[in-house]
C-alpha cells in the first residue's frame, strides 16, 4: 500500500483532512492522534539530520560517526548544559533541538506549525508537504505504550526490543550495529528545555534503522497507512502562508525570542 498523498491549496483544506470524523470510543471526543512534519520539498523523503549531514542526494548516513558526534557534543556542551539534564536520552534531545545531527526527527502535534515550517524559507517553484504520523499506530505495532516516551522511559521502553534482555537502554547501546535488534519506531516527547519547544508543540520520532528514511522504513515495516503527505503545490504556497500569518503562525510566536522577531521582520518586509 502507498503512502497517501492528498493535495490541499488552503489552510482549511489542510485542517479539514486532519480533522478526525469519528469520535473516539472511549472518551466520545474528536481527538487527532496525529503528529505533523512540515517539508520544504514534497519530494524529499523523511531523512534526518544524521541523514542529511552527508548530504541529500543521494541520500545516505553517517550512522558510524554517530556516537562520536554525540560524545563530542557531551564533551564541550558541558559549561552550558542546564545541570537538571543528566539523563542520557534527555542529552540526546537537547543535542537534537540545538541542531546536532542525530537519528532524530522533529515532529509537532500541531499541523499549523507544521505548515509554517513547510512554506518558509526555501525557493520558489518548489511543491511543500506536510507530513502526518499516526504515531499511536506505530506504538501498537512495535509494542509500545498508546503514550509518547518521556526521555527517562525510553530506557525501559527499550528494553523489550533488545535481543539481549539488557536493562536500562542507553543511546551508545542504540548506536551499536546489532543485526539481531528488533526494529522500531516511537515518539519522544521532550521536557521543556526552552521556550520554543513549548511555542512549536515539538516532539521527535526516534527510529532504530539509520540505514534508511523514515518513510521508507514504516513502509517496509508494513505501516505506510500510518503516514500521510499533505502537499502544498508551489502555486499555493503564498496563500496558505498568508492565511497562517492571519491566524498568527509566524517566526514571532513559533520562536518566542529575539530571533523570531528579527526573523518575522525579516520575512515581512522581504
Amino acid at each position: 500500500m502507498p503512502i497517501e498523498t492528498i493535495v490541499v491549496r488552503t489552510l482549511g483544506e489542510l485542517v479539514d483532512h486532519v480533522t478526525p470524523r469519528e469520535p473516539d470510543p472511549v472518551t466520545g471526543h474528536r481527538r487527532d492522534v496525529g503528529v505533523y512534519r512540515g517539508a520544504a520539498d514534497a519530494s524529499r523523503p523523511l531523512l534526518t539530520s544524521l541523514d542529511r549531514l552527508g548530504g541529500i542526494d543521494p541520500p545516505h548516513t553517517k550512522a558510524k560517526l554517530e556516537a562520536h558526534i554525540l560524545r563530542n557534543f557531551v564533551r564541550y556542551s558541558r559549561p552550558y548544559m542546564d545541570a537538571s539534564i543528566t539523563d542520557e536520552w534527555e542529552v540526546l534531545v537537547a543535542a537534537q533541538h540545538h541542531g546536532l545531527p542525530t537519528r532524530l526527527l522533529d515532529w509537532t502535534y500541531s499541523p499549523l506549525v507544521a505548515a509554517h515550517f513547510a512554506t518558509v524559507g526555501a525557493g520558489r517553484g518548489t511543491d511543500r508537504a506536510v507530513w502526518r504520523l499516526d504515531w499511536q499506530r506505530v506504538h501498537e505495532t512495535f509494542g509500545f505504550p498508546p503514550l509518547s516516551l518521556l526521555p527517562q522511559d525510553v530506557a525501559r521502553a527499550l528494553d523489550r526490543t533488545e535481543s539481549r534482555g539488557e536493562q536500562g537502554v542507553s543511546p551508545w547501546r542504540l548506536f551499536e550495529s546489532d543485526p539481531e535488534r528488533t526494529p522500531f519506531a516511537c515518539l519522544i516527547e521532550p521536557p521543556s528545555l526552552d521556550e520554543r519547544i513549548v511555542a512549536q508543540s515539538a516532539v521527535f520520532t526516534l527510529c532504530s534503522d539509520t540505514s534508511r528514511s523514515l518513510d521508507r522504513f514504516l513502509e517496509e515495516q508494513g505501516l505506510a497507512d500510518a503516514l500521510m503527505r499533505l502537499v502544498v503545490p508551489a502555486a499555493d504556497v503564498a496563500r496558505i502562508r498568508d492565511q497562517l500569518d492571519l491566524v498568527g503562525v509566524d517566526e514571532r510566536r513559533l520562536f518566542p525570542d529575539l530571533d523570531g522577531v528579527a526573523a518575522q521582520m525579516c520575512r515581512y518586509y522581504s
